[in-house]
């Protein structure tokens, strides 16, 4: 079988491309202090980043599969005047800049907030500059991530079964939750993965609503961010930390859940 030939007018800009990605993450690689890495992985202010980003993307992550797959099934399923414009609401995360949502997030959250306030006066619960608030910026940048998967789940998948359980005398809840979601199981996985690999790495909205606060708010971005100033070798282990998850968080999704 012959290959095709690729035009020498694609073939260096494509090669070109490759080299403009690739080269950084080279880069990284051979600058990473290696003899030092196990030491520099087990020093307390890196746990301490690691082990709240962890906590913080997680928790985020169920945010996200709780409120969005819910409201990708709208999206997906129901036809209703201004669907168009809920549809462009859900995304303008993955547009806005992250610094302009993190003051959004604290003009509705903070303690003078349109939300916050209430919550401070009656409850006194304040968000910003606080561990729950890491998880209300990530959740704000990385809900959009999951609604889209869900969506196109739900949009790829035959809406017949669920109507030949409403025929069987089955409520919409008991066919989203027996028919729907073991067909789009895959879909919400992986979109529940790029949702988590998302709040994992969000730093403008986390360092504008939640600061930057060792062992509180000092998620792993931010403590890149940081070490930046003051120890280049430790931002470098970072880095390579959160370039490791992103890694394998393409491998996981590269065969059938991108394919689903």
């Amino acid at each position: 079988m012959n290959r095709p030939k690729i035009p020498l007018a694609l073939a260096i800009p494509a090669a070109l491309g490759l080299v403009f990605l690739t080269l950084p993450l080279a880069g990284l690689l051979i600058r990473a202090p290696w003899s030092t890495l196990p030491e520099r992985l087990t020093e307390p202010g890196i746990l301490a980043a690691l082990r709240l980003s962890l906590l913080t993307a997680s928790l985020a992550t169920v945010v996200c599969l709780i409120l969005g797959v819910p409201l990708a099934w709208v999206l997906a399923r129901l036809h209703f005047p201004g669907r168009r414009l809920v549809r462009a609401l859900v995304t303008v995360p993955l547009v806005l800049p992250p610094v302009v949502g993190g003051v959004a997030l604290l003009l509705v959250f903070g303690r003078r907030g349109l939300i916050g306030g209430w919550l401070d006066q009656t409850f006194g619960v304040s968000l910003p500059f606080t561990t729950a608030g890491v998880v209300v910026a990530e959740a704000f940048v990385a809900m959009p991530f999951l609604v889209i998967a869900v969506e196109g789940a739900l949009r790829g998948s035959d809406a017949r079964y669920e109507e030949a359980a409403a025929t069987l005398g089955a409520s919409r809840w008991t066919a989203f939750r027996r028919v729907t979601l073991p067909l789009i199981a895959p879909g919400v996985a992986a979109g529940a993965v790029l949702c988590w690999a998302r709040a994992l790495g969000e730093f403008g909205a986390t360092i504008t609503f939640a600061g930057n606060f060792p062992g509180r708010t000092q998620t792993m971005p931010l403590a890149v961010y940081l070490a930046l100033e003051q120890d280049l070798d430790a931002a470098i282990v970072l880095s390579l930390v959160l370039l490791a998850v992103s890694v394998g968080i393409l491998a996981a999704l590269r065969d059938k859940w991108v394919a689903a």
